[in-house]
């Protein structure tokens, strides 16, 4: 659309460029350049009316610019001046919703579309000025694509006009004249058309007769040519037969057909009779064609004169055709004067109603005063109850602190408690065995060596299949899926800060919120897993005791004591594996905790944001109270007499009410709008943040699932049943010591 407008705006301007040369004015005005200084339109301006445009007025413009744009927006500035006191002092109009041109483009680019708008404006004055018939008449001269741009140019600046006064008194009879010379060109119009197809019709048939012509007289040309070559064969034949005769009438009689001269005589002579019909036939041909061309020459004579006739009566129809436009042109701006009366008189209805609708406007403005002041009530309180939230928090954070130094002790103690109670068990139940194995000993001394014997190939053949085994469990141990859960929870809370990074103020509150109370669950579960760490610490710590008491008791057996440092070995480097995962979780602590104070930071520089942003609200609302003030104070000075100058300020002011209105309603759906989006965000951020931490938790689970097999080591047993306790350490009982004392018998 915007593409359509410019080639409109271009085809405008190179129209009234040419309509501008039609006054004869001394500058040069072939191209818009020409017309950029402002001196040919000034000069044009008091060829419409020397006596507003006089000397005085004309002295100041200047006419020796050159290339100096400023120079140039000053002359087309002063013109634009005088054409709209011109148009409202001496014509008594007013130019209303027409696009004003800008003269900074013209003076210092040429743009072609607004120096079609300001001569636009010049070619208002010319068609309603005193002398404006005679512009008129020279419009009607020019060319028909020129004449209907200039008429489109003219009415559009007739419906932007408001004249000051109006009446319809004087424009009865012209009306009546008006309707009875439309339809005298109606019919007119209809006789033009038929007149134009008639000549249409002529044209093709002239058209056709001068080919057919043309046709007859290349044929014509052709018959001629023949007959003059028949001609000369005739000749050359009467040459030749004359000097037969001669030969003839010197040898043989022509008479004697049988004779060779007989017969090329007799030849010859039905040749020549051939020849002369040829001859004679092409004759007839000839005059034939020759009277048909002269007919065809009268019928073109006769269609020139009938496309004469045609033509005068088309040029008398075209100036019908002008008369009916500036008639329509006068009839359009009899209605648009009615029309402007029955508009003063609605906007003098609309006073009253606009007083009322002032009076509802200021008690709705009460009424969000009222509002405004109770919502910064709430702010205040808001604000006070933001810093005992503030101590809270602290509170909360402390007691938190203590609340897992006191759960480590309760565990400590707690698991102090499970391993004694578990070695006097164990201690309980191998006395009684050893009093039942001191019973039989006595009896089975003899079958003892023998399966002294048969235990000793047994171990030597399964020694290493064990230490195959935990070597492997050993290994599998040390790749945890705890790290490589954490390695990808650290990746998913990175994303999800430069995710937050890059929304909006309100996102990133709700992001951060949610990555800080994210954090925190995950702070908790590393204590947590700090804490089970540490308990199978003190496990490991209390096998090594038991077995390094089982050493010292079986130090006499030589092979007993080989495998007891072998699995003494293996529980050491278990217990170092166990203190590097333990330091590992402390670093990752440590690397959480300043995530954790840069997220609280960065909550609360938000917080500031939000607290600008409140302040620039109230700022706005301040301006919106005082431009309420201000309609006030122009409304109460309105004198309502004054219905002619005071209606477009009225409406105007009515118009940025209506525009403020119309504001803070969008301003209130798109907070409802954006809030909502918000709470949606958050909810599934959440819900995903959470779906994700369970997927991965489940696959940590099959993961360390799958690595658990039904032909498990010893130390993988051990570390099972380890797990299986830290899982549910009410229910289950640790069977470390029997295992040992199974072992070892």
């Amino acid at each position: 659309m915007s593409t359509s407008e410019s080639l409109d705006r271009m085809e405008l301007c190179e129209s009234l460029l040419t309509w501008i040369q039609t006054f004869g004015v001394e500058a040069p005005c072939k191209t818009v350049e020409d017309l950029t200084s402002g001196v040919v339109m000034a000069q044009a301006l008091q060829k419409i009316d020397v006596v507003y445009f006089n000397d005085a007025w004309i002295s100041r413009i200047k006419p020796e610019v050159g290339e100096n744009w400023r120079l140039k927006i000053s002359n087309l500035k002063k013109i634009l001046k005088g054409i709209l006191d011109y148009n409202q002092e001496v014509l008594g109009q007013h130019i209303n919703d027409f696009t004003l041109p800008d003269v900074n483009l013209i003076g210092e680019h040429s743009d072609a579309s607004e120096l079609g708008r300001m001569l636009q404006l010049i070619l208002g004055c010319a068609v309603n000025c005193e002398q404006k018939q005679e512009y008129i008449q020279t419009i009607m001269m020019m060319e028909e694509s020129v004449q209907h741009v200039v008429m489109t140019a003219i009415q559009e600046l007739m419906s932007k006009e408001t004249p000051v006064t109006g009446g319809n008194d004087s424009y009865v009879d012209l009306d009546r004249q008006l309707k009875k010379t439309v339809e005298e060109l109606n019919d007119a119009l209809a006789t033009k058309e038929e007149i134009a197809q008639r000549c249409r019709e002529l044209d093709m048939q002239a058209l056709h007769v001068q080919e057919e012509r043309d046709r007859l007289r290349l044929e014509f040309n052709e018959l001629e040519e023949r007959v003059a070559a028949l001609q000369e064969e005739k000749s050359s034949l009467l040459a030749e037969n004359q000097v037969l005769m001669e030969r003839l009438n010197q040898s043989d009689s022509i008479e004697d057909i049988n004779s060779p001269a007989g017969r090329r005589h007799l030849q010859l002579q039905t040749q020549l009779e051939q020849l002369q019909e040829e001859t004679f036939r092409l004759e007839a041909a000839k005059d034939d064609y020759r009277i048909r061309c002269e007919e065809l020459e009268k019928e073109l004579l006769d269609a020139k004169s009938q496309n004469e006739e045609l033509t005068s009566l088309a040029d008398e129809a075209q100036s019908l055709k002008d008369e009916m436009d500036v008639l329509r042109h006068s009839s359009d701006k009899v209605s648009k004067l009615e029309a402007t009366v029955e508009h003063y008189k609605n906007k003098l209805e609309d006073m009253g109603l606009l007083r009322r609708q002032n009076k509802l406007m200021e008690e709705k403005n009460t009424v969000l005063m009222q509002t405004n002041v109770s919502l910064e009530e709430d702010l205040r309180k808001a604000n006070a109850t933001k810093g005992q939230l503030e101590t809270y928090k602290r509170q909360v954070v402390e007691l938190q602190n203590r609340l897992s130094e006191e759960s480590k002790k309760a565990d400590k103690m707690e698991f102090e408690y499970k391993r004694l109670k578990e070695k006097v068990d164990s201690l309980q139940k191998e006395k009684d065995r050893m009093r039942t194995e001191r019973d039989s000993l006595k009896e089975t001394i003899e079958e003892l060596h023998c399966v002294q014997a048969q235990e000793g190939q047994l171990t030597s053949s399964l020694l290493p299949m064990v230490s195959n085994d935990g070597s492997d469990s050993l290994a599998a141990e040390i790749t945890t899926p705890e790290i490589r859960e954490h390695l990808i929870r650290l990746q998913h809370e990175n994303k999800m800060l430069k995710l937050a990074q890059e929304g909006s103020d309100n996102e990133k509150i709700a992001l951060l919120q949610s990555l800080l109370e994210d954090a925190n669950g995950r702070k908790n579960e590393l204590e947590t897993e700090n804490r089970l760490i540490n308990q199978r610490l003190m496990e490991e710590q209390s096998q090594v005791e038991e077995l390094q008491k089982s050493l010292q008791e079986q130090g006499s057996k030589a092979d007993d004591s080989s495998i007891l440092k072998k699995k003494y070995e293996e529980h050491m480097e278990k217990l170092r594996e166990l203190n590097n995962e333990l330091l590992k979780k402390n670093a990752l602590i440590d690397e959480m905790e300043p995530k954790y104070n840069a997220s609280s930071q960065r909550v609360e520089e938000l917080e500031e944001a939000l607290k600008k942003k409140d302040e620039d609200m109230k700022q706005m609302e301040e301006r919106y109270k005082k431009y309420l003030e201000k309609a006030k104070s122009v409304i109460r000075t309105l004198d309502p007499k004054q219905n002619q100058g005071s209606g477009p300020e009225v409406q105007a002011l009515k118009n940025q009410l209506q525009e403020k209105e119309r504001m803070l309603h969008s301003l209130e759906k798109e907070m409802d709008k954006t809030k909502c989006q918000r709470d949606h965000e958050e909810k599934l951020i959440v819900s995903a943040w959470y779906n994700m931490g369970m997927s991965l938790q489940k696959k940590a689970a099959e993961d360390r699932l799958a690595n658990t097999g039904s032909g498990q080591s010893f130390l993988a047993r051990q570390r099972q049943a380890t797990s299986s306790r830290r899982s549910y350490p009410g229910h289950v009982q640790p069977a470390t010591a029997r295992s040992m004392s199974n072992v070892t018998a």
